[in-house]
């Protein structure tokens, strides 16, 4: 029997999706909740890095990704990838962005589309966790800081002087 394969199919999201309860309410019920996502997902493709409680980033963050992945996939010709686009987009201009921009941007990636970072708690203050959820390859600087490059780091002035003594001791001993 010929049977289809499901996972060309379907496109697969390149994060992991954790099922766990996620404390998202809303005063408008399901309807606002999703208002709420919209305007999240609206918001990451217009700015590409936005500071958020974690929940939403990480709700959002699933949406996001399944939208630029359908975007890539399908392309702009393809009914139910523009109504996806159409529905999550709030703002009809991106809708351009998402296609000119980030499909170009991201269509060799092996990895996710987005990036979440855990942000610093203000004390006092709320203790909800906050977080920065960022498109990959976005014109800001990063967030984190290289310390590759920092010679005055204890680990990089140890392996520097290692690396000396070991010279000096190969140097002495092709010379006796």
């Amino acid at each position: 029997m010929n049977q289809a394969d499901v996972t060309k199919l379907m496109s697969q999201l390149r994060i992991a999706v954790r099922p766990k309860k996620r404390n998202l309410k809303n005063a408008d019920g399901p309807e606002g909740r999703l208002l709420k996502l919209r305007k999240t997902v609206t918001a990451l493709v217009k700015h590409e890095r936005i500071e958020l409680f974690y929940n939403r980033a990480d709700e959002a963050r699933g949406y996001a990704e399944l939208l630029i992945s359908n975007a890539i996939r399908h392309g702009d010709r393809h009914n139910a990838t523009m109504e996806l686009a159409d529905y999550w987009l709030l703002e009809k201009q991106l809708v351009h962005k998402l296609f000119k921009v980030l499909v170009p941007r991201y269509e060799n990636y092996t990895v996710s589309y987005t990036r979440m970072y855990k942000a610093p708690r203000d004390y006092p203050g709320i203790y909800y966790r906050q977080s920065v959820l960022e498109l990959r390859g976005n014109p800001y600087p990063s967030l984190l800081a290289d310390h590759s490059q920092n010679r005055n780091l204890l680990q990089n002035v140890l392996l520097d002087e290692a690396r000396k003594e070991f010279r000096r001791q190969k140097l002495s001993d092709l010379v006796n």
